[in-house]
């Protein structure tokens, strides 16, 4: 399932577009206004943003390009009611996937926003998103997001995650990760590995009382199912 946030002030469209798209099985967010816009899409990281143009507080374009100033590259479908190419050269300019023409077809739509929620997927390499438990983490930007949104995590559980995953279905001792993940200089002990695992659980698993992905193996250490 896909989050998708439509950024519109007409109320009817907003709504009509909302329940369509909940029809084809998305979770959606509606903003009626430009602030209000570039605030959900930051904290809610949508999957796809529906842009109009003409928006109180902010315009679309100065959502879009604060949206690329900041590094978040959301596919965006900008909506213009003029039709000008002026409008839309800039729109891809300032970094829109798409765009669509006032008045359009539902069904025309619909199909835009398949083919660039499928586009923008296809392109999240396993390399940089790797699915661990619950959670879509990137390793290289120490992010991991669960299907309600971003999930907050310390370095040193990136740290650990990371070991983890590099070490798939092996058993690892509590010194390994000491060794590997802390060092010793940090003068680490087998309680905060201990602790740390508690969190690590907590984010990961469905049920962390029942952990299906770190598990323990008594006496020696732990173990990692992807």
């Amino acid at each position: 399932m896909s989050r998708i946030l439509i950024i519109e002030d007409e109320k009817d469209m907003a709504a009509g577009l909302r329940d369509n798209l909940e029809l084809e099985g998305h979770d959606v967010i509606i903003a009626e206004d430009g602030i209000n816009g570039l605030r959900l899409a930051t904290e809610k990281q949508p999957h796809l943003i529906i842009l109009d143009i003409m928006l109180p507080g902010k315009s679309g374009f100065d959502v879009c390009k604060e949206l690329r100033a900041q590094n978040i590259d959301t596919p965006i479908i900008m909506l213009t009611a003029r039709g000008e190419e002026i409008d839309k050269i800039l729109g891809l300019e300032l970094g829109a996937d798409d765009y669509i023409t006032k008045p359009f077809s539902l069904r025309e739509l619909l199909a835009r926003v398949k083919a660039v929620l499928r586009r923008y997927q296809s392109e999240e390499s396993p390399e940089k998103f790797q699915q661990i438990g619950i959670l879509l983490v990137d390793f290289e930007h120490y992010t991991a997001r669960d299907e309600r949104g971003e999930i907050e995590m310390t370095h040193k559980e990136f740290e650990l995650l990371k070991y983890f995953n590099a070490h798939r279905s092996e058993t690892v001792s509590r010194d390994d990760l000491i060794r590997e993940v802390w060092g010793y200089d940090a003068y680490p002990t087998s309680r905060t590995v201990d602790n740390f695992i508690l969190k690590l659980r907590k984010k990961i698993e469905p049920n962390p009382a029942h952990p299906v992905h770190i598990l323990t193996v008594h006496g020696i250490g732990y173990k990692f199912i992807p």
